[in-house]
């Protein structure tokens, strides 16, 4: 027997198994999508994962593309953006990737995932495939260069962010989101070029955030995105000096909107700036109101002590610093277990995660309002449905569903990483700030001790000074506006409208 005819024996039983092997494939896929075209997904699912681990290249490929729609349609979301995922990593080559990109925006979209997709979308957004993607439906690719943009900003990828961030179009559902991204990339004091170029950038910025305050629905989180502007447009004014400027977008924040604390908090300081001490207490008596209570905002009591200074109302001063005292420092004490760095992620992320004592309530609030733990929590959530589903629904006991909650088990580890690394963070900032605000409150109590050596080694009568002044009420902005004096009770109706008309301490100032 000839060596040719020899190796055909040995090869030819091997290659028999092979194509049988294939033929059989081809006939679990149709059946498999047979079951998907009939809405009968519990079959489908389980058939197509046994395709997307065989050899054959075209089947696998499909089977993975239609394994993802078929946990889309399940109402799956975590499940299909894993498997989304795994085929655009796989890259450009892969038969279903233009596919797998648009399932992942879609599945980013239902999720309201901010972490992990548009990190994915980051790293496969290359210039080997951005003419392909340019083929995708416009809203795919705005939302792509909003997602990649928003990855990139937090990079501090600043022109990198620009350019994907102008790219999204005006009639795009996340335009308003990316004008206000796009105005904070610009208005941020380490873009490129700033020292030279700031005038230009702070106008492009401020026309950024103009054209969010005009956007008109629909659009994706729009009354939180116009607030946000509101506070952007409000810190670029400041910045600039255009105090009167920035205290009018403060106050554009709707009362009792989600962000309204924090824009009364930095009013008050615009309006410090201004000149307008009364407005600027007038800001801090309504943050200060029972009704936010669990509100963290230890400058906004050094702003006040700050406004008290200089009037030379020293023993206000003092009794606002005694309340500072009292309320922060012992969170400060409290957060000291905390702060260390042999604090792991995860075990940080556990106390923002669900109710607990063992963090100050006001920082536990704070770090809780964070957008993007939030999105971790949500997802985390969905993450522990999708298990739940998966383990005790049809699929259970089967190997299918033993793969599919281990995969979604990485996720959530991974999410853990993510949230406790924000977390940790997160606790880190309250408690540096803390201390230095701390600081801050013993430099204005030393300074004021000194003032009143001052004034007493000068002879002055500060209290006489005082007596002789009268205490007007404050001026009425307009002739629909009633006034009431406050006699300690918050009403909710009027927080957020409060002036004070001060007295002013200082010898020099009264006799100018």
């Amino acid at each position: 027997m000839s060596r040719l005819l020899r190796l055909l024996v040995v090869l030819g039983p091997l290659a028999v198994p092979s194509v049988a092997l294939a033929q059989q494939d081809v006939g679990t896929y149709n059946r498999a999508l047979s079951a998907f075209n009939e809405g009968k997904l519990d079959a489908a699912a389980p058939l197509f994962a046994q395709l997307a681990e065989g050899e054959d290249a075209d089947l696998k490929g499909k089977s993975e593309f239609y394994l993802a729609q078929t946990f889309a349609k399940k109402e799956l979301p975590v499940a299909a953006f894993i498997s989304y995922a795994a085929i655009v990593n796989a890259g450009p080559k892969h038969p279903s990737y233009l596919k797998a990109i648009e399932g992942l925006v879609d599945m980013q979209q239902r999720l309201d995932e901010q972490n992990l997709i548009p990190s994915i979308l980051n790293q496969a957004y290359t210039d080997e495939v951005r003419d392909q993607w340019v083929t995708l439906p416009k809203e795919v690719l705005a939302r792509i260069n909003y997602l990649v943009g928003t990855a990139s900003q937090r990079r501090m990828r600043f022109e990198e962010a620009r350019s994907l961030l102008e790219a999204v179009p005006a009639d795009s559902r996340v335009y308003a989101k990316a004008r206000y991204l796009l105005g904070t990339v610009l208005a941020d004091p380490r873009f490129p070029g700033r020292p030279g170029e700031g005038e230009a950038l702070d106008k492009e910025a401020i026309a950024a955030f103009q054209a969010v305050l005009h956007t008109k629905e629909p659009q994706v989180e729009l009354p939180e995105t116009r607030e946000l502007a509101l506070l952007a447009l409000g810190r670029v004014h400041y910045r600039r000096g255009e105090y009167a400027d920035a205290v009018k977008a403060y106050e554009g924040v709707p009362r009792y909107a989600r962000f309204w604390d924090q824009a009364l908090f930095e009013n008050g300081f615009a309006r410090f700036q201004n000149e307008d001490f009364g407005g600027a207490l007038g800001s801090l008596q309504a943050l200060h109101a029972p009704q936010f209570e669990g509100a963290f905002q230890p400058e906004s009591w050094i702003l006040k002590s700050t406004v008290y200074y200089y009037s030379c109302l020293y023993d206000e001063v003092k009794t606002t610093l005694a309340a500072f005292d009292e309320r922060y420092g012992p969170m400060a004490k409290q957060l000291e277990p905390f702060t260390g760095e042999d604090v792991a992620p995860i075990n940080a992320f556990n106390l923002v995660a669900s109710e607990n004592r063992r963090l100050p309530r006001a920082v536990y609030l704070w770090i809780r309002n964070n957008e993007r733990i939030r999105e971790v929590m949500r997802t985390l959530s969905r993450v522990d449905q999708e298990k739940r589903a998966i383990s005790e629904g049809p699929w259970k006991g089967t190997p299918f569903a033993a793969q599919t909650v281990a995969s979604l088990e990485d996720i959530r580890t991974t999410l853990l990483q993510v949230g406790g690394t924000l977390a940790k963070n997160r606790i880190k900032e309250a408690s540096d700030n803390l201390r230095t605000f701390s600081d801050q409150a013993e430099i204005i109590r030393v300074q004021t001790a000194l003032d009143e050596k001052d004034l007493f080694s000068e002879g002055v009568d500060q209290k006489a000074l005082l007596s002789r002044q009268t205490l007007y009420r404050p001026k009425m902005p307009g002739a629909a506006w009633n006034y009431w004096r406050f006699q300690g009770e918050f009403w909710i109706d009027e927080i957020g409208y409060y002036q004070y008309t001060l007295k002013r301490g200082c010898p020099a100032r009264q006799e100018k």
